[in-house]
């Protein structure tokens, strides 16, 4: 038994052909869903993407314990419990975050590992020299300019953290297709912002790219419509060459006779708005569907099914219990993900409803058919904890002002093996004005356009919700914030 999962970065469903989009040249990605299973009710659970990947090693939900941050001591990490029992798992990333202290232990949980550096402000090349053409010079940061120092010194196309990144999986492809038991992700940063492409990817479209020179997007209010469809192009530029790379994985996959005996999983960690609810970006504004709900697909070769779709409510944290099942390995306690066989053979569903957000920002429940968006009660968003035995954040460890915070330990919740956390008061959302209680029948209303108002639906989602939390062991306090006590 083999798994391969293709992980790509800020993927927008509605870019991609199986999901309607008819001017994004994406043609692998059709080629994709000719070979798999199609998710149409696939949503994230905790953002954004190292939340979102603590949930891909440990199956459960962590926005609501814990912001941003790496692996914690009594994590299950599904790489981990495959090698552990045999199973050889390997990372292959260009996903700079990994390699910073908020990520920074992820990659050790896998058997083997190897990096792509240059994405966005990875601090990767030394070059001081000022003269180096700004790609972004709206953003003014010296962060934001290390991205141009990156793309000085990859002027080749090979030479992209992608092509790097799928070159070396397709590597271990080859070097290992003949033997048995081991699990790859191929995960790529793309096509995240900043939206830097070779021209023959522009090529493919009827648009002048240089009407503006920018190609990174605030998360902010979208204002001029023409700066929107500007990044909508530069972000189809990036698709298509995400697209060129997978199908040098799929061309793999069919040389290597991989089909048979190799479960395929494609993915993202979450989606992106380019100007849809009049918004750029993601985690500043409600997580519209554009980011929550996102593209999916998956080859089981137990179940020998290609060419059809799914309806039933699916979350990131499936895809660890899915791939452990697929090795015959039994689940971790903790994992509140389900194994996705028998929605993959037979669409049946695996849950009734499921919760997603971010730390300190809406707490979000689906049932597939309503999205439930539950906003703080206080204006300060108070109370807010971090429980954490990692005190870490995005680039560095909390800052000192932050751990005299801590107001002390916090007695064991039901996933951390016994052990005790830190509680440490967490920061107002930075963004309140924002943060508005809606309902939404994505059935009648898929682009979510005009909120709900039906007591009876919003009564049956909030039990959902308060179920799900519950479910999740969620702090005390999160309920409090809610208004839910």
């Amino acid at each position: 038994m083999k798994t391969i999962m293709l992980m790509f970065d800020s993927l927008n469903r509605h870019m991609l052909p199986p999901y309607g989009c008819d001017w994004v040249h994406a043609p692998n990605f059709k080629r994709l869903a000719e070979r798999t299973v199609t998710f149409d009710t696939s949503f994230v659970g905790s953002m954004p993407c190292m939340p979102a990947r603590r949930e891909l090693h440990t199956g459960r939900y962590n926005f609501l314990h814990r912001s941003w941050g790496p692996v914690e001591p009594f994590d299950d990490s599904m790489p981990e419990i495959l090698k552990r029992n045999g199973i050889w798992s390997h990372l292959a990333s260009d996903h700079y975050h990994y390699w910073e202290e908020g990520g920074c232990n992820y990659h050790t949980r896998y058997k083997t590992w190897e990096i792509s550096r240059g994405q966005e402000g990875d601090p990767w090349m030394a070059d001081l020299d000022k003269s180096i053409f700004n790609h972004n010079p709206q953003k003014g940061s010296e962060w934001c300019f290390q991205d141009s120092i990156n793309r000085h010194h990859m002027p080749e196309e090979d030479q992209f953290p992608q092509a790097r990144t799928i070159a070396m999986g397709i590597e271990f492809m080859r070097r290992n297709a003949r033997h048995d038991n081991w699990f790859l992700q191929v995960e790529t940063f793309d096509p995240h912002e900043p939206y830097f492409t070779p021209e023959r990817f522009k090529n493919l479209y009827d648009y002048d790219f240089a009407k503006f020179q920018n190609d990174w997007p605030d998360y902010a209010p979208a204002g001029d419509e023409r700066l929107s469809r500007h990044y909508r192009m530069t972000n189809a530029a990036l698709i298509s060459m995400c697209d060129h790379h997978l199908g040098r994985v799929l061309d793999e996959m069919d040389r290597l006779d991989l089909w048979k005996d190799t479960m395929l999983i494609v993915n993202t960690d979450h989606g992106f708005l380019l100007g849809e609810h009049d918004w750029w970006g993601k985690c500043r504004m409600p997580f519209y569907n554009e980011i929550a709900n996102t593209p999916l697909f998956i080859w089981d070769p137990r179940a020998n099914i290609k060419g059809e779709r799914r309806k039933s409510l699916v979350q990131t944290i499936d895809l660890p219990a899915t791939i452990l099942e697929y090795f015959g390995l039994p689940l971790p306690d903790d994992m509140q993900g389900k194994p996705l066989r028998e929605t993959i053979a037979a669409d049946k569903p695996v849950r009734e409803a499921g919760l997603f957000g971010m730390h300190g920002a809406q707490v979000n429940c689906t049932d597939g058919h309503y999205v439930y968006m539950r906003s703080p009660a206080n204006a300060d968003n108070s109370p807010l904890y971090n429980y954490t035995l990692m005190p870490t954040h995005m680039r560095r460890t909390f800052e000192v002002e932050e751990i005299r915070r801590l107001e002390g330990l916090q007695e064991p919740f039901s996933f951390t093996k016994g052990c005790r956390t830190m509680k440490i008061k967490s920061g107002a959302w930075s963004d309140e004005s924002q943060l508005k209680t809606m309902l939404f029948d994505i059935d009648k209303d898929p682009g979510q356009k005009t909120p709900l108002q039906d007591p009876a639906a919003e009564d049956a989602m909030t039990q959902l919700l308060v179920t799900c939390m519950k479910e999740n062991d969620a702090p005390p306090e999160q309920f409090v914030r809610l208004g839910l006590e």
